[in-house]
């Protein structure tokens, strides 16, 4: 009798180290997904910077994305890419910062969302914005929609920290 409680106990501890292992594994994946995720915000908010927001949009923006802006229907895919050709953005600088982010279970979708601000020559305006990710088959970000609102009352700095949900 001794022996089959020493063998289901020996196999109850086996079958606990394979589960927790797998568990880790998961949560490894998905950790990993949401830390690529998030830098890609920023690398995004850093290309705009850097070729102005047009061309950042064009570069991060998944074939049937969505971008949803003030006082305008929903537009979508060619509509949108053909929306953000049409953009002059050469005379301000549109940068933002991810405040909170997360990501699916299954490590292929997720969300950021954080703060903007947009500088033109004479004014700064600040506001929000939530921006949803799809990760492509060649393993890169894009987003599938945008969105941002404006006025925050505040100002972005550097000390905002981003938090994981």
């Amino acid at each position: 009798m001794k022996k089959n409680q020493l063998f289901f106990v020996i196999v109850f501890f086996f079958l606990m180290n394979i589960s927790c292992n797998l568990h880790f594994r998961e949560n490894t994946k998905r950790m990993n997904a949401l830390n690529e995720m998030q830098q890609t915000d920023v690398d995004f908010s850093n290309r705009s910077k850097e070729v102005g927001m047009k061309k950042a949009l064009l570069e991060y923006i998944e074939a049937d994305g969505i971008l949803l802006r003030p006082n305008s229907m929903p537009v979508a895919g060619a509509d949108a890419v053909e929306l953000i050709t049409a953009l002059n953005d050469t005379s301000f600088i549109l940068t933002w910062q991810p405040l909170g982010a997360d990501v699916s279970a299954s490590a292929d979708m997720g969300y950021t969302y954080g703060v903007y601000k947009m500088a033109a020559a004479d004014s700064i305006r600040h506001g929000t914005y939530v921006t949803i990710w799809k990760k492509q088959a060649d393993g890169r970000w894009k987003f599938v929609l945008d969105s941002g609102n404006e006025g925050t009352g505040g100002e972005m700095n550097d000390d905002l920290q981003i938090q994981q949900h």
